[in-house]
């Protein structure tokens, strides 16, 4: 029996690390009943075309506020379809096989004409990307499917990262299930014990039991080499070749993702971005990873409002690690930010970021220069010590006249009194 998605319910959950919102949807069928239901987060990373052969990258999420005219199940198969923006959509397809169901493929659309997404772009077409959704397979039917765990699906020009996911696809009843199949990546593992072959000590005539060796002893770990400072690089963002910057920033960074530490290199880094008037974004991109950098501005203050880093450890593994809600790097506008020393932040539970003699200035550049840094709380604890210092020999200097003078009155008082 053919059902179709008559209402939606949308509502904004908080995610603790990412602090951002999820999409929940219940679609119901023509009888008024429960057919499918979704609760995920997607997040978005296309590599689009802007003027003089080059490309932006824009990064973005799937919101709570979508339409699913689209959606539509019935008893072997169903699809939901969030719409979504300016002529956005993101789609995926269910089967069912037996007493399992599966997805089976993840459809996205993206508007390039949404100048608010996709600023600057030189093509004003729909581009569409069909991949094979990942992992939900053998899904037992009235279960819901639970993965928590990242997962991120990359092609040429665009990476989708999907975690915190709720979904059942078949719902009987009315009702959804309590019942959770989760995710291999959600599972813990037990490590096995390694197998201990008790060692034998040779029989001997002499009453002097031999030595006897545990060959299950483990070698001694080896230790993790510590990485080299990262090399500081200088990543500037003009409005065209024939402008000075608009955007200027120089730091070494590293980052550690999934206990993973990696340095950036900017040799070979291409530098890309944009530069608006309360918005402005910094894209860099080396042959490890990429990075976009957001930031925002009050018309007092500016801050780093988001970060996206997205690439591959040297051992081959993908990751997409995003945080939309930051407050860091914040200066007043016509000022930049400078912190010499060595920082580090925690951008999500599997991201941390080092800064090494970072300055940054995204807004009200002039002459291509940096304006005067407000420099952070971790410099300025530098000068504490000097300062304390300064004032105690003043204080010390005080006292010594203080006392160089009183000594010197009493002992021409004591002269009167003689005369």
């Amino acid at each position: 029996m053919y059902r179709y998605a008559s209402s939606v319910l949308f509502l904004a959950s908080v995610f603790a690390f990412q602090l951002s919102h999820g999409t929940e949807v219940t679609v119901k069928d023509k009888d008024n009943n429960i057919c499918l239901y979704a609760n995920l987060m997607v997040n978005f990373s296309v590599s689009y075309d802007v003027a003089d052969n080059k490309s932006a990258s824009a990064m973005f999420e799937l919101p709570a506020d979508v339409k699913t005219e689209g959606s539509a199940c019935d008893n072997t198969s169903s699809t939901l379809k969030l719409d979504f923006g300016e002529g956005h959509s993101w789609s995926v397809n269910f089967t069912i096989n037996g007493k399992k169901y599966q997805a089976d493929t993840i459809t996205f659309s993206y508007n390039l004409s949404d100048a608010t997404v996709f600023p600057k772009s030189v093509v004003n077409d729909t581009e569409t990307v069909i991949v094979k959704a990942p992992q939900i397979t053998d899904v037992s039917v009235g279960t819901c499917y639970s993965c928590k765990s990242k997962d991120t699906i990359e092609t040429e020009s665009v990476n989708q990262t999907l975690w915190n996911v709720l979904i059942q696809a078949f719902v009987m009843n009315n009702s959804t299930s309590k019942n959770i199949t989760s995710c291999a990546a959600d599972v813990p593992t037990t490590p096995v014990p390694p197998t201990t072959h008790p060692t034998t000590a040779p029989v001997t005539n002499s009453s002097t039991a031999a030595p006897v060796t545990n060959s299950s002893t483990a070698p001694p770990p080896t230790p993790t080499p510590t990485l080299p400072t990262p090399t500081t690089g200088k990543y500037n963002v003009k409005p065209d070749e024939n402008s000075t910057a608009c955007l200027m920033a120089n730091f070494g960074l590293r980052i550690s993702v999934k206990s993973v530490e990696m340095n950036f290199e900017p040799n070979g880094t291409t530098v890309s971005g944009s530069c608006g008037v309360n918005s402005s974004q910094l894209v860099l991109t080396s042959n490890a990873m990429t990075i976009i950098l957001t930031f925002t501005n009050d018309t007092k203050k500016f801050r780093l409002h988001a970060l996206n880093v997205t690439g591959k450890t040297s051992s081959g593994v993908v990751f997409s690690e995003v945080n939309t809600n930051l407050s860091l790097w914040e200066a007043a506008v016509g000022s930049s930010y400078m912190c010499n020393k060595e920082q580090n932040y925690t951008i999500t539970d599997q991201l941390t970021l080092y800064t090494f003699e970072l300055q940054v200035q995204p807004f009200g550049v002039k002459k291509g220069l940096f304006s005067t840094a407000e420099d952070c709380q971790a410099d300025a604890e530098n000068f504490i010590v000097p300062i304390a210092v300064g004032v105690a020999l003043l204080v010390l200097i005080l006292i010594v006249l203080l006392a160089y003078f009183i000594g010197r009155k009493r002992n021409m008082a004591s002269s009167y009194e003689t005369l």
